[in-house]
């Protein structure tokens, strides 16, 4: 969430940036500023009748001792009415209060100045472009889900029996498979630093408010209306949460913090794409990192967490490029997001396996998220995180890529996890 400080020293450049963004809300800029300034004339008032009480009320105890009841009567009088004329201004002040949250909930972050203008997918930047062989397919190669069905190795039809579309079964040796991965990416995860956490897959409104998924992404969640809590759609969401209403010392930066978890999305508004086998599914597996840094040094930070998700595909023997993400599709939360995309042999496609972006201080104002400086002073982190790795679509990618005619073989890196080297 942008503070309204920062918008009215840098209106030009918050504009510029909803600009690249293609966000046409552009209204809630002046609304916002208007009513921080209703705001400020409310508490500017509402102090000078409290500093007015104050002062009357040590008044009247005076002038009763002096024995002048009849001016300490009119003076109680008149205190009276100011508090009463208190009570008005302080509830003004929760409704502007109340406006003024809403229309910066509206406001998407604002773009690092290297963020490439474009409205959709296909205006994203190659950041990375991959320079070596692609995968050389046998005659005969099968995508991923004819591969699971062949090897039975996951169950899409039984997922929609026991759930419906969008929840594979993994088995047998995929489910190994999936669990090695999961190992996998977790040990790379601790490797390099991040403290390993195992949160809960629900979180209430504030958690999914404060990492910017509400009130952006509720027709994306699952809502489990009788409790009131998310099912969530990344790790993201509670491992962030930790520090929700927490002050840092300046020397606690780095903190750098890894989880598995399931994931949830609904993924409302996709049907009709590209939706077969495990390329998009309403519940999947995933390994996030996130960090918590200093601001002077958050993309430093983003470019060692570049080089961890390049690190693991290149340990797996994949192929994969790296986009910089366009202002129209970058998330509400983000001022900078690379993607990173697995080539798929037997679909001959690009598909996304993990995003990492900065969001500079913009969670954190909603998480409350501060830190102390060397003088005392408190100031708002920044946050990043990144998928290392989901794993659907690196399934997918390891099922095509390695397939061979006696079967699928398992990455190097992976057969200590796994106890067999190839699925037949």
């Amino acid at each position: 969430m942008l503070q309204p400080g920062f918008i009215e020293q840098n209106k030009e450049r918050v504009l510029n940036g909803l600009t690249v963004r293609n966000f046409k809300e552009t209204h809630l800029i002046d609304e916002i500023l208007d009513l921080d300034r209703k705001r400020k004339g409310i508490q500017v008032k509402t102090d000078d009748i409290q500093a007015d009480i104050n002062r009357s009320s040590k008044e009247i105890g005076a002038l009763f001792q002096q024995g002048k009841k009849d001016e300490a009567g009119e003076m109680r009088a008149k205190v009276a009415d100011w508090k009463t004329e208190l009570k008005t201004l302080q509830e003004e002040a929760d409704d502007v209060r109340k406006k003024l949250e809403k229309a910066l909930l509206d406001v998407p972050n604002i773009p690092h100045p290297s963020v490439p203008p474009g409205n959709t997918d296909e205006d994203n930047e190659v950041y990375q472009a991959w320079e070596g062989d692609m995968p050389r397919l046998y005659d005969g190669s099968k995508p991923h889900w004819e591969l699971a069905e062949k090897y039975d190795i996951f169950d899409l039809k039984l997922g929609v029996k026991l759930t419906g579309a969008g929840f594979p079964v993994y088995k047998g040796r995929g489910a190994r498979l999936q669990r090695a991965l999961i190992n996998f990416f977790l040990d790379e995860a601790e490797k390099a630093g991040y403290l390993e956490y195992i949160p809960p897959h629900m979180v209430n409104e504030d958690s999914a408010r404060a990492t910017g998924q509400l009130p952006d992404k509720e027709g994306q969640m699952y809502h489990v209306t009788i409790d009131d809590l998310y099912l969530i759609p990344t790790a993201e969401v509670p491992i962030t949460n930790v520090y929700r209403n927490v002050i840092l010392d300046e020397k606690d930066f780095p903190i750098k913090m890894t989880g598995y978890t399931p994931c949830f999305r609904r993924e409302a508004g996709s049907y009709g794409k590209d939706v077969r086998g495990l390329n998009r599914v309403h519940q999947f597996d995933k390994v996030e990192i996130v960090r918590l840094e200093h601001p002077e040094k958050s993309y430093a930070a983003l470019d060692e967490m570049l080089k961890h998700v390049g690190g693991l595909l290149d340990k797996l023997g994949l192929p994969y490029r790296i986009l910089r993400l366009c202002g129209g599709d970058l998330g509400f939360t983000a001022a900078l997001t690379f993607d990173f995309e697995v080539y798929s042999a037997a679909q001959e496609k690009w598909l996304e396996v993990s995003s990492v972006s900065n969001f500079e201080n913009f969670q954190s104002n909603r998480l409350k998220l501060r830190y102390r400086d060397a003088e005392n002073k408190k100031h708002l982190a920044h946050t990043l995180n990144g998928s290392a790795l989901a794993l659907p679509r690196i399934m997918a990618s390891i099922i095509e890529n390695f397939q061979t005619p006696e079967g699928i073989v398992i990455p190097d890196v992976l057969r200590s996890y796994t106890g067999f080297d190839i699925i037949n």
